[in-house]
């Protein structure tokens, strides 16, 4: 059984995070003591991506994906060879299965392994599989475990981007699970017995998970994202698309945008956000979400704050991974505060390394 590192504890790792235009790494250093989880961010860059390199979350060209890596590597002068990468949650399967109480490990392992055909839609000779024991189940005397796969194809991409940046994979892991631990602790004592929507607003697709005392309770991809905005500045300005991206990047929009633009599309996201989440609730008769956490680059978009807050009724905070953190010094302060809630996830994976 492959291991998607799961439950694993690892020595401190580079959290990468391969997204739709850049690569984006960080690496921690716990400091103080070992129960504070107070962090240090010693190495952090960014480096776009070739177009097409990443097509719908899925790496299309390996080289170019390996060399954007082995740039933001240079770029941070980080010594670490070990990473934390993720495999897209729409390329994941994942399951809940409760266990008896105080099995071992291999004896899981071996259920799992004469039941996959009930949990997984492939042959098992084409996945990777890992499981973790979540916590005590609903039913007495039994565990919930978590077992998650994914096709061989979707990891030995990640694999050999890593080797020609001259890194290895040390932790795969789920993007979900990453981004929530990332969450987690940037929220800290906010996060404790609460419910809290994550909306993660990618370049192709926004995902919205939501967390309950710290377990996943939901999950959902909805197709609006960072790419509608930059169609609507590319077409109202006239711009090329690198050109749209370099303004809306750069605060280099004409005195408009934020009424024009801005606002519409942030009107448009919170209606996605919402739907997902009414899905939720009638699916689960669930009550409201305690709390929202807006992460990606695009959740520093101009009102969009105060227009999700407003319209669901639920308090929104951009996510800001630093927020307990101090700075290296070789970690450029204008990365993070730039590009902090594009950086949720590359910090979610850097977790991994102090499970």
């Amino acid at each position: 059984m492959f291991s998607l590192g799961l439950g694993r504890k690892q020595a401190p790792l580079l959290g990468i995070d391969i997204g739709s235009t850049a690569v984006k790494v960080v690496e921690l250093a716990r400091v103080g003591l070992a129960s504070a989880h107070t962090f240090q961010v010693t190495s952090c860059a960014l480096e776009p991506l070739a177009p097409m390199a990443v097509v719908e979350k899925k790496i299309a060209d390996v080289q170019a994906v390996g060399e954007a890596i082995r740039q933001a590597v240079t770029r941070c002068g980080t010594k670490a060879k070990a990473a934390a990468v993720a495999v897209p949650g729409s390329a994941t399967i994942t399951k809940v299965i409760p266990m008896a109480v105080g099995m071992k490990d291999a004896e899981m392992e071996g259920l799992i392994q004469l039941d996959a055909d009930h949990y997984i839609p492939y042959p098992l000779d084409e996945v990777n599989l890992d499981f973790t024991v979540l916590g005590p189940s609903a039913t007495q005397g039994e565990v919930d475990v978590l077992l998650v796969a994914t096709r061989h194809e979707v990891v030995d991409n990640l694999l050999a981007a890593l080797e020609i940046a001259g890194l290895e994979a040390e932790v795969v892991d789920a993007e979900p699970y990453a981004l929530e631990n990332a969450a987690i602790l940037a929220m800290g004592a906010q996060a404790d017995g609460q419910t809290i929507a994550i909306a993660d607003i990618g370049a192709q697709a926004t995902r919205i998970q939501v967390v309950r005392n710290g377990r996943a309770q939901f999950s959902r991809e909805q197709g609006f994202a960072a790419a509608q905005l930059l169609d609507e500045i590319r077409h109202r300005y006239q711009l090329k698309a690198d050109e749209a991206r370099r303004c809306l990047e750069a605060g280099e929009l004409p005195d408009n945008y934020v009424v024009d633009v801005a606002r519409p599309f942030a009107e448009a996201l919170t209606q996605q956000i919402g739907r997902a989440l009414q899905f939720y609730y009638s699916s689960t008769y669930s009550k409201p979400a305690d709390q929202i956490l807006l992460a990606g680059g695009v959740a520093v978009l101009p009102g969009l704050e105060q227009t999700v807050s407003s319209r669901l009724g639920v308090l929104a905070y951009v996510a800001n991974p630093f927020a307990h953190m101090t700075l290296g010094p070789r970690v450029p302060g204008q990365l993070i505060q730039r590009h902090g809630p594009a950086l949720t996830l590359a910090v979610g994976l850097a977790l991994r390394g102090y499970d």
